[in-house]
């Protein structure tokens, strides 16, 4: 059996553009733009970009809560691009999702028991013994006290109602959980524990990440392999001690510059980025990136690079080769 769980490939999502009061479209948000990538089994995929660059519509459409507009999705070896809700639901044993906000991701009607049983109870034969068992289980593994079970999601911290989303996520034993920004509505500290607990978890249940973030230090450290992404499109691709060391792409080494510095003299000395982020409704041609970019010609406004290989990752950037030999500085 091939070590890759899920294989994504030429994913493209767009949202239409409605108005007048027929709504008729006029014209779409590209917010996800041809996009290929790979996770195997046991390990961690980083995606990151600033927002808006469609991290989280990529994970979304992974897990079919959005529907992709073009390209494949194949998990465990099988095409579920199009498959629907009702054959979905076998699937989708297998693939979760970690929500950013854990405050409006727990239904507030339900107590802790309630909330980690639902997923048993519509999924598995077990009986009544058998699936309060499994709870006890699960808030053990995720660091909830068992007398807990009776309380509900507004009784407790923001920390304590992720590890309820993770309990909730790992529940049924998934080969592959999206975790999107799980970690960015917490406090720093509790970002630490529970970025911990998701390391332990991984290593005694072997399931794989797709994790969402925008903190680069954080996916650095949770992530075996990094994507960087840029208004819809990979532009970088490769292991995470890779693409920390020696970035290729010129965005890839804005965003690690931008990161502070804990002594002044390790500061990097890389031209901070000028603009905004365009519109994903209206996309400048070519290199996405090269209204932002000061090494940026005629070619890259008229023709989009490829993700393609150099060196030890892929990367989408007509000058790679320079910027990686050192002719210009980046």
């Amino acid at each position: 059996m091939s070590d890759v769980i899920l294989e994504v490939k030429n994913l493209s999502v767009r949202f239409p553009i409605r108005s007048g009061i027929l709504q008729r479209q006029t014209g779409a948000v590209q917010a996800v733009s041809d996009v290929s990538l790979q996770v195997r089994r046991g390990e961690t995929l980083g995606v990151v970009g600033e927002s808006g660059c469609g991290k989280t519509t990529l994970g979304r459409a992974i897990v079919r809560l959005y529907e992709p507009s073009e390209g494949t999705v194949v998990f465990r070896g099988e095409d579920i691009t199009h498959k629907t809700h009702k054959e979905l639901s076998a699937t989708r044993k297998h693939m979760q999702m970690i929500f950013q906000d854990p405050y409006a991701s727990l239904n507030p009607r339900k107590n802790v028991g309630a909330i980690l049983e639902e997923p048993l109870l519509l999924n598995t034969n077990m009986n009544r013994e058998e699936r309060l068992a499994r709870v006890f289980e699960l808030m053990d593994l995720v660091g909830l006290r068992r007398d807990a079970m009776n309380r509900y999601p507004h009784e407790f911290s923001g920390g304590q109602r992720q590890r309820i989303g993770i309990a909730r996520a790992i529940a049924l034993n998934p080969d592959l959980i999206v975790a999107d920004e799980a970690v960015s509505a917490l406090d720093v500290s509790i970002q630490a524990q529970v970025i911990n607990l998701l390391v332990e978890l991984q290593k005694k249940l072997g399931m794989a990440y797709v994790f969402v973030a925008h903190d680069l230090a954080v996916v650095q450290y949770i992530s075996d392999r990094v994507a960087v992404m840029y208004l819809g499109r990979v532009v970088e691709l490769g292991s995470s001690k890779d693409v920390y060391a020696d970035p290729l792409h010129p965005y890839t080494k804005a965003l690690l510059a931008a990161v502070p510095a804990a002594h002044p003299k390790d500061r990097k000395k890389v031209q901070p980025l000028t603009g905004d982020v365009p519109s994903p409704a209206n996309p400048p041609s070519g290199c996405h990136f090269h209204p932002r970019c000061r090494f940026a010609t005629d070619k890259c406004k008229t023709e989009a690079p490829a993700l393609r290989r150099l060196g030890h990752v892929d990367v989408a950037c007509h000058h790679a080769e320079k910027i990686k030999s050192g002719e210009v500085q980046a």
